[in-house]
C-alpha cells in the first residue's frame, strides 16, 4: 500500500514538473527581469515622444492608434461556445472572469474604427495565404482572427508539428490559409545548455534571420510580424559571428547594450531581409507593435497579479517607460522602409496597438485560465478571448480594405 502511494505521488510530481517545464519553454516571458512599474508610478505621462503620432492611418488620414475605450454594450463577436478553436488558456469568462471587461470598444479620436466584417475579410483574402510570425502573443492574435472568421466558416486544422510551433488552418470555401510561424526573437538564436539542460539563456545573432520561419515566406501573401517579450531576459548578443555584448547582464568584460538596441537591431534585420527577399514578391507585411504585460506587485513567478476591472485613461499610463520605447523603435524601422520602398512591390504597414493596450490592464487572464498544474500563477501577459485583442484584427481589416485594389 505504502509503495503504491509513493509511486502515485512521484507520478503526480513528474507530471507537474513536466507541465511547469512546458510553460517555461513556451511562455514568451517566463523570466521577466525588470517588473513593469505600477500604473501609478510614472513620469509626466502626457508627455509623449515626438514620434508618437506615427501610426497607421485609415480613411481620410485618421490615426487609428490614438483614442480611448468607450462603453459598448453590444457584446463580443464570438464566445467560447461559438468558436471551436478558442484555446482554454484564453477563455477567461469560462474560468470565472467577470465579462464586464468585454463592454468596451476602441474609439479613435477623429473617426470610427470599422467593425470587423468576417465575410468581407474572407472575400478580400480569397485564394491567399496569411502568416503570423512571432511568439505566443502573435499566436494570441491569430487565435482572435480564427474566432472572428469562424463565425462565417469553421476552418480545417490541416497541419500541426509535434510542438505546435508551426500550424496551418484552411478556410475551404474561400481557399484561404492561415499559418502560425513560431519564432522567439525573429533572428537566429541558440539556447545555452548548462549541464546538459536548457538554461533559458540565449545567444542571439542580431544580423542573421531565423530561417526556420522565413523558409515558409515564398508561400505567403500577407505577413504579420510581432515580438518583444522574450527579450526581457539575460541574452548574449552577436554580430558578424562575434560576441558584442549582452542584455540584462553584469559581466565585467561585456557591455550591456540594453533591450531597446537589441529589439531595434532584430527588427531591422527582419525588415531588411523581407525587403530584399527575392522569393517574396508582392508580400504585404504588417508589423504589430509591442503590447505590455500588466503585472503589478511582482512578476509572473513571485506573486505578480492583474486585478484591475476596467480600462484606464490615457493620463494613467506612462509614455516614458520601456513599453513605449520598444513601440517607438519598431515604428522607426518601419517608417524608414516605407520611405525607401515607396515605389517597390513590397509594402510595409503598421498595426499600432501599443497605446490602446496600455489602457487595458483589465483584459488579461490573470487567474482565469486552465492552469491546473500552476495554481496561483497569474497570466498578465496574454489577452483574453474574446476581448480588446480583437481590436488588433479590426485594424488589420481596416488596412487590408485600403490596401486591396
Amino acid at each position: 500500500m505504502g509503495s503504491g502511494k509513493t509511486r502515485s505521488f512521484f507520478s503526480w510530481l513528474l507530471l507537474a514538473s513536466f507541465s511547469f517545464l512546458l510553460y517555461v519553454v513556451f511562455s514568451p516571458n517566463p523570466y521577466e527581469v525588470t517588473p513593469q512599474k505600477a500604473l501609478n508610478q510614472r513620469e509626466d505621462p502626457k508627455q509623449k515622444p515626438a514620434n508618437s503620432h506615427d501610426a497607421i492611418k485609415g480613411e481620410m488620414g485618421c490615426d487609428f492608434s490614438k483614442g480611448k475605450w468607450v462603453r459598448d454594450p453590444g457584446g463580443p463577436a464570438y464566445t467560447n461556445t461559438t468558436c471551436r478553436t478558442l484555446p482554454e488558456s484564453k477563455s477567461c469568462v469560462q474560468y470565472g472572469k467577470d465579462p464586464e471587461y468585454l463592454n468596451w470598444r476602441w474609439k479613435p479620436n477623429d473617426c470610427e474604427l470599422p467593425r470587423f466584417d468576417a465575410r468581407m475579410f474572407l472575400d478580400i483574402v480569397r485564394g491567399k495565404r496569411m502568416a503570423f510570425a512571432g511568439d505566443s502573443v502573435a499566436r494570441n492574435q491569430l487565435d482572435s482572427l480564427l474566432c472572428l472568421l469562424s463565425q462565417v466558416e469553421t476552418p480545417l486544422d490541416v497541419h500541426k508539428d509535434a510542438e505546435d510551433k508551426f500550424r496551418t488552418w484552411y478556410f475551404k470555401s474561400y481557399d484561404f490559409t492561415i499559418m502560425k510561424l513560431w519564432t522567439r526573437f525573429l533572428v537566429e538564436e541558440t539556447e545555452r545548455q548548462i549541464n546538459g539542460s536548457a538554461s533559458g539563456l540565449f545567444d542571439l545573432h542580431l544580423d542573421r534571420i531565423d530561417t526556420k520561419w522565413t523558409e515558409k515566406l515564398p508561400l505567403i501573401n500577407y505577413l504579420v510580424i510581432s515580438d518583444g517579450h522574450w527579450f526581457f531576459r539575460k541574452n548574449y548578443l552577436y554580430e558578424g559571428g562575434k560576441l558584442i555584448g549582452c542584455m540584462f547582464c553584469s559581466e565585467a568584460n561585456l557591455t550591456d547594450l540594453g533591450i531597446n538596441y537589441t529589439v531595434q537591431r532584430a527588427f531591422r534585420t527582419t525588415l531588411e531581409y523581407l525587403s530584399k527577399c527575392e522569393k517574396c514578391e508582392g508580400l504585404l507585411t504588417f508589423l504589430r507593435t509591442f503590447t505590455p504585460a500588466h503585472f503589478e506587485n511582482g512578476t509572473w513567478n513571485d506573486g505578480g497579479n492583474c486585478r484591475r476591472t476596467r480600462p484606464v485613461n490615457e493620463g494613467d499610463v506612462s509614455f516614458s517607460g520601456t513599453d513605449w520605447e520598444l513601440r517607438n523603435v519598431q515604428v522607426e524601422e518601419v517608417k524608414k522602409l516605407q520611405v525607401e520602398k515607396q515605389k517597390g512591390a513590397k509594402r510595409f504597414m503598421l498595426l499600432d496597438v501599443t497605446e490602446a493596450m496600455m489602457m487595458r490592464p483589465d483584459a488579461h487572464p490573470g487567474t482565469h485560465w486552465n492552469n491546473q498544474w500552476m495554481r496561483g500563477y497569474n497570466d498578465c501577459l496574454h489577452w483574453c478571448l474574446p476581448g480588446p485583442i480583437d481590436m488588433w484584427n479590426d485594424l488589420l481589416f481596416a488596412v487590408l480594405k485600403e490596401e486591396t485594389p
